[in-house]
């Protein structure tokens, strides 16, 4: 998630310059064949308006789809969010004495408390990793220049930013040895992690740590919290319709190619300079819709460990630190800044 106010100079150079540069060497290469009168195609300015219209049209209405799916990303991250505090809470005032015959000691009851809440920060790292595993659309899956850029995208402006050992080594941390090891041998961990949750409240139900009442209402979270993941999981294995994601693109080229067959002949009549102030000017046409592709493009997969991802590190982190401080303990871990502009 890009955290600054805008967007630096040398940020945009790095995203978008090889676009400018062959934007301008194309828009060049037009301009001197006129110059040199190797071509005098003049094509009406109002039959390229029209289409222009017509793209900015469709690549908006992409860049929405884009939007919402990014924008419902965070949502379902901010039901996590609420959802792991009242996880919290539950397993601190819900867990005790109160119904057992034979009293447990304090220490006792606190292993439990901290059992169910270290498996459930393990949780939330386990799902955030199942995430950022690449699906076959995302850019980073593609072959050439665009898999070079999405791989440069996220080392410089990604996931790059933190070292993502963290994720494994967060995992061995809030679990127990056994544990650990029987659960990632799992297809999907997180799954596996929340049914280790259920079943767990079944234990303690036998051993009257908790009532059925307040067994059913922890249970109801673990299963927001089903549901919530699975939330996640459709926009990361559902991609924006290919329809949609592609044919703007080839929209977009359309428009590019004939832009300077109109527009440069136009620009021609203002006199002797006006052929090479078509150069820059056609460009900068073309650059605008390449770049309002290019944001509906890398906006549309929100769990691809780009600048434009959800932040999910720093919302696990944070949400570790509040459970975590529910035990009582004070030795914790820092929040995650933002590096180069970008929280992850």
């Amino acid at each position: 998630m890009i955290v600054t106010k805008g967007i630096n100079f040398s940020s945009l150079i790095t995203w978008t310059g090889h676009h400018a540069l062959w934007l301008l060497s194309f828009m060049a290469t037009i301009a001197s064949l006129y110059y040199f009168q190797i071509i005098s195609l003049n094509i009406p300015w109002l039959p390229v308006s029209v289409i222009g219209t017509a793209v900015a049209f469709y690549v908006g209405f992409k860049n929405n789809q884009a939007y919402d799916r990014m924008w419902e990303a965070r949502k379902i991250w901010g039901g996590i969010v609420n959802d792991s505090r009242a996880w919290g809470m539950m397993v601190d005032g819900y867990v005790t004495n109160r119904f057992k015959e034979k009293k447990v000691s304090e220490s006792e009851i606190q292993k439990v408390k901290k059992r169910l809440i270290y498996r459930h920060i393990a949780w939330l790292y386990a799902h955030r990793s199942q995430l950022l595993v690449a699906t076959p659309w995302e850019h980073i899956s593609q072959g050439g220049h665009t898999a070079r850029t999405a791989k440069m995208y996220q080392k410089k402006f990604g996931i790059g930013l933190l070292d993502d050992e963290v994720t494994r080594t967060e995992l061995k941390l809030f679990l127990p040895t056994e544990e650990h090891d029987r659960l990632v041998s799992n297809v999907n961990t997180a799954t596996q992690m929340i049914n280790e949750q259920s079943r767990d409240l079944i234990k303690l139900r036998a051993q009257n740590f908790i009532d059925d009442f307040r067994h059913m209402e922890m249970g109801n979270i673990l299963r927001s919290f089903y549901e919530l993941q699975g939330k996640n999981e459709r926009i990361k294995k559902f991609p924006l319709p290919r329809q949609y994601a592609n044919m703007s693109r080839y929209f977009v080229g359309i428009f590019i190619l004939l832009l300077p067959f109109s527009m440069i002949p136009e620009l021609m009549k203002l006199g002797d300079w006006g052929i090479w102030l078509s150069i820059p000017i056609t460009a900068l046409i073309g650059w605008v819709y390449v770049m309002m592709e290019v944001v509906g493009d890398y906006t549309e997969n929100p769990f691809q460990g780009m600048a434009n991802d959800i932040p999910m590190m720093s919302l696990c982190r944070v949400i570790g630190i509040d459970l975590r401080e529910l035990l009582g303990e004070s030795d914790l871990p820092p929040n995650v800044e933002a590096k180069n502009g970008v929280l992850m």
